[in-house]
């Protein structure tokens, strides 16, 4: 599942924008994965940061979650996709509508960054196979007002993450049983006797490649007395939205949860500009990619952000007694990587929010299995799946960085090698059906 053309890394390596300065020397290239220092622009101009990050960056944290060598190579590796084309000025504005050269041209400068919108594609990818009847697909879950929470009392930090933990492992669970063998357990990137904080942590990582389910990365992490997180990442074969899910205790007295969820598009619809009355620029402002912004996010809001899963997401803020959703301004990573139905509330850590914020964490894997087990949502083979793929390759090292900065504030150093290891591979090694 790693890069392993060392060519390959290296051209990534100096296209890169430096955005996470962590290594402070230059080290080996490991060619696991690409580096986290691709940032994506909002809409237009990519502005280089300064600093040493790149590849050195993500390798020393991946050393750091996974000792001194990165996780070996599975047995076939897939050829890696091609190395993307010389982008423009800094100034230069992004056309993300852009088509994809025929060819890739030769490798940029170590001075020029990365034109995103002009990026060829990889390869074409094989059809993926046909969705096979076998699994069922299960039923879009019926959706309740959540009851109001807050009953029973106040409870443990301990005891509200072994809760949220149990019932995170069952939702995994239902979604292995559903997808079948094709969800593999990935060993050598998961945990069973790290230490984050000073707490015992454990993360469950796995994969689907195939066109059954489309599972880049799915990461189950629990630290013990501290945090439950679901990540999925999908693959390139299907639109379905990723998934994130996470509970924290937080304050200075450990005695409140912050819940964070979203179902994250598989496509740019400008999220980050809409306005306080919720509304989005026009062509006035953004031209003729305002129109191609629209028709995603009105694909996302016809297909899952529908009003039923928006009342959902919409009532966990009165379903949580004295909760608090969190305003403070977003990073510009983070506010690339959120969806358009992105909540975080924080509440008082009682027996009731935790029961409220359980249910809706269940309620809410269970919208994504019925998504990535519709046929309906399987991209068409070529293009499409081409287009899924690059897209995806930013999106996630973007999401890589919003994490970094996160788990570094709740979690100190130990927050680098567990943003790491929850990411998970930052590029998918593969393109098409097969596994």
């Amino acid at each position: 599942d790693q890069l392993r053309d060392t060519s390959i890394c290296r051209t990534m390596k100096v296209s890169a924008l430096a955005l996470v300065a962590l290594a402070t020397s230059p080290s080996s290239c490991h060619t696991f994965s690409p580096s986290p220092s691709f940032l994506v622009q909002r809409r237009s101009a990519v502005q280089p940061l300064n600093g040493n990050g790149g590849m050195d960056a993500y390798d020393a944290a991946m050393k750091q979650a996974y000792g001194q060598q990165a996780p070996p190579a599975a047995a076939a590796p897939v050829p890696p996709p091609a190395p993307v084309a010389p982008g423009p000025a800094s100034s230069e504005p992004i056309n993300w509508g852009a088509a994809a050269p025929a060819a890739p041209p030769a490798a940029p400068a170590a001075s020029e960054p990365i034109n995103w919108g002009a990026a060829a594609a990889p390869a074409a990818p094989a059809a993926p196979a046909a969705v096979s009847a076998a699994p069922v697909a299960p039923a879009t879950p019926a959706v309740s007002t959540p009851a109001v929470g807050g009953g029973g009392g106040a409870a443990s930090a301990e005891s509200a993450i072994a809760t949220l933990s149990t019932s995170q492992a069952a939702s995994v669970d239902k979604i292995a049983s559903a997808i079948g063998p094709d969800l593999e357990l990935k060993p050598d990137l998961s945990w069973t006797a790290e230490t984050v904080g000073g707490s015992a942590a454990t993360l469950d990582g796995r994969e689907a490649p195939g066109a059954n389910g489309n599972v880049a990365w799915l990461a189950n992490v629990n630290v013990d007395g501290t945090m439950s997180s679901l990540t999925i990442f999908n693959g390139p074969l299907t639109d379905v939205p990723h998934l994130l899910s996470r509970a924290v205790i937080v304050g200075g007295g450990r005695d409140s949860i912050r819940f964070t969820l979203d179902f994250r598009p598989r496509a740019y619809g400008a999220y980050e500009m809409r306005d306080s009355d919720g509304n989005y620029p026009g062509p006035d402002v953004l031209g003729r990619d305002a129109f191609t912004y629209s028709g995603n996010r009105n694909d996302f809001d016809g297909k899952f952000g529908n009003e039923e899963v928006a009342a959902f997401v919409e009532g966990l803020k009165g379903a949580l007694e004295g909760g608090v959703v969190n305003e403070s301004a977003p990073s510009e990573l983070d506010s690339l990587t959120r969806g358009p139905l992105y909540i975080d509330i924080t509440c008082p850590l009682t027996e009731g929010n935790v029961a409220a914020i359980n249910n809706a964490r269940s309620q809410a894997a269970d919208y994504w299995l019925s998504w990535a087990m519709d046929g309906s949502h399987a991209h068409r083979p070529g293009a499409p799946v081409n287009s899924q793929y690059v897209y995806d390759s930013k999106y996630k090292i973007n999401a890589y960085g919003a994490l970094l900065e996160e788990y570094k504030e709740l979690f100190g150093g130990d927050g680098v090698k567990l943003a790491a290891a929850e990411s998970g591979p930052l590029d998918e090694a593969y393109v098409g059906g097969g596994s």
